[in-house]
Formats: C-alpha cells, sequence, structure tokens
C-alpha cells in the first residue's frame, strides 16, 4: 500500500505541473492588461508596472519564476487588490464557499441516499415514481432557478429567513438549500440504479437463504456495495460545491471564490487566476486520491496490492 500511495503521489505532482503550464500560458491568452484602466496610466507608469511585476520578461522567463516561487510556497500578489497575497485571498474566501457548500452535500447525501434508498426498495411503486420524478426534477431545474425561487417565497415573501448578503448563519441556509437540490437529485438516482442492480445478484439471494434478516441484507450487503459508484461522484462533486457555486453566489452575495474567480478573470489578475486555478485542482486530486482510499474500505474484494502490481 505504501509502494501504490508514493506512486500515486507522484503522478499528482505531474497532473498539477501540467495544469499550471497549461493555466499560466492560457491565461497570457487573455485580451487586456492585469492593471484597470491602463488607459489612465502614462507610458511611463505602465512600463513602470510592469517592470515592478516582472511582466516586462518573456513568458518563458515569467513561467521559470512562477514556478520557482511556486515551489517556496508562495503564489504571488493580487494586481486588483494592490499588493494582497493570493493565500490570503483564498483563506478570506474559501470560509463562505466552504461553508455553504458542505451543508449542501450533508443535505444533498443525508435526502438523497434517502430517496434512493426508499425508490429501490419499493421498485415500480408510487413511492419509486415519486423519488424518479424529485430527482428527474432536480436534475434538469437549473439550481439558480431553486435559488430564486427560495430567495422570492422564504426570504422575501414569509420572510423566515434572509434573502441575501453575508452577515452570519442564517445567511448560509437559502444557498445551501439551493445548492442541495442538485446532490439530492443525483445522490438518489446513483443509489436507485445500483441498488436495483445489486439486489439481482447471487451473493445477496445466498445471504437471504442463510436466514439474515432483511436488514442485515440490506444495510450489510446492498447498500454497502452502492455505495461504491456514489462515492466515486461525490469526491469531484464536494470538491466543485465546496469551493463555490458562481451563479448562486451571486445571487445571495456570497462573498466567496467563485465571485472571486470571476472577478480574477475580468480584471485580468494573473496570479489570482493561478492560484484559484491551482487550489481548486488540488482538491480535485486529492478528493479522486480519497475516492481510491476509500475503495479498499468498501470493497475488501478491492487489494491495493493490485494496484500496485498493474
Amino acid at each position: 500500500m505504501n509502494q501504490y500511495i508514493i506512486q500515486r503521489l507522484g503522478y499528482m505532482l505531474v497532473t498539477l505541473l501540467i495544469i499550471v503550464t497549461a493555466t499560466f500560458f492560457l491565461m497570457k491568452l487573455l485580451p487586456g492588461t492585469p492593471f484597470s484602466n491602463p488607459e489612465k496610466l502614462s507610458e511611463q507608469q505602465f512600463v513602470s508596472l510592469n517592470q515592478k511585476y516582472g511582466l516586462d520578461k518573456p513568458v518563458a522567463i515569467q513561467y521559470a519564476i512562477y514556478l520557482g516561487n511556486l515551489i517556496k510556497g508562495d503564489l504571488g500578489v493580487s494586481f486588483q487588490f494592490h499588493g494582497r497575497s493570493v493565500v490570503s485571498i483564498i483563506l478570506e474566501r474559501i470560509g463562505p464557499s466552504a461553508l455553504i457548500g458542505l451543508q449542501a452535500l450533508v443535505i444533498g447525501a443525508f435526502f438523497g441516499s434517502g430517496l434512493g434508498i426508499v425508490s429501490a426498495l419499493k421498485h415500480n411503486s408510487l413511492l419509486d415514481y415519486g423519488s424518479v420524478t424529485i430527482a428527474i426534477l432536480g436534475m434538469s431545474i437549473p439550481s439558480f432557478v431553486f435559488a430564486a425561487l427560495l430567495q422570492y417565497f422564504i426570504g422575501v415573501k414569509l420572510g423566515w429567513l434572509p434573502p441575501g448578503l453575508w452577515e452570519d448563519y442564517t445567511y448560509s441556509i437559502l444557498p445551501s438549500l439551493a445548492l442541495s437540490v442538485t446532490v439530492t437529485a443525483t445522490v438518489a438516482r446513483f443509489i436507485r440504479t445500483e441498488m436495483l442492480e445489486v439486489l439481482g445478484h447471487d451473493y445477496v439471494l445466498t445471504a437471504r437463504a442463510k436466514g439474515i434478516t432483511e436488514s442485515g441484507v440490506i444495510i450489510r450487503h446492498v447498500v454497502r456495495n452502492a455505495l461504491i459508484p456514489v462515492v466515486t461522484m461525490l469526491g469531484p462533486l464536494a470538491v466543485s460545491i465546496m469551493t463555490g457555486t458562481l451563479v448562486i453566489e451571486k445571487i445571495f452575495a456570497v462573498p466567496g471564490l467563485g465571485e472571486q474567480f470571476t472577478l480574477s478573470i475580468q480584471m485580468n489578475d494573473y496570479s489570482v487566476i493561478m492560484g484559484l486555478t491551482l487550489f481548486y485542482s488540488s482538491l480535485l486530486i486529492l478528493a479522486v486520491f480519497i475516492v481510491d482510499l476509500l475503495y479498499g474500505i468498501l470493497d475488501p474484494r478491492m487489494k491495493f496490492k493490485r494496484k500496485e502490481q498493474s
């Protein structure tokens, strides 16, 4: 297992290097400059700023300098926020995005699992049809539609929760609910499909023939095996949600990473674009790695030794 982990860590570093390289050179193709209103700067001021931030050097040299700073843990400074470090911006913005994302993931996984299990166990019943309908609606209707409905009816008409901005915990509830709809529908669909497939396997029939209670069969054999593809899906989905969903953050005026990433692209804030891309990519790669490790826990038949030999 140790050899497998070391090998995977090497692949992860190579993947991050490829992502950093591609993002860096693609970013240089963006029109404009990192300085807001460059037309208001004199030629001397413009040249001075380029020299200060090293933008007057060839792109290849800028790339080498960036990699050198990155190895030291330095993600650079922001052009948009007058020299603030990229790390401080990410740390400031990750809180709101992570909070609403984590809540949405927990809510969605809980209700989605319940819907999927009930739907599979009551196959072709009214409960099954109702669960499938909810899942289809959740997958088909964009989350910003649910966000607008929640904001209008619960936030404005009923006044139960704040419809926007970000001051205390109550401001995170509506965005979390809006994000959780897609998670609920996705989890329910996956759980239902996998459970229906697992219920027909021979080892489930064997377990029932041995006299194991129905609840024991469902929990120990059916649900456990059905969770494997769900874990695969939840890993990247969790990273995507917890690092900021732009539209939801815009609707509820949440000061998260999604909003910051958009502003950085509009302002050509190279350092922040690179920092956020690297941060998101690192979390995504780490999530995939954790999912692979969880495979061995959820399914003992999958051994790391086999992967080491492949």
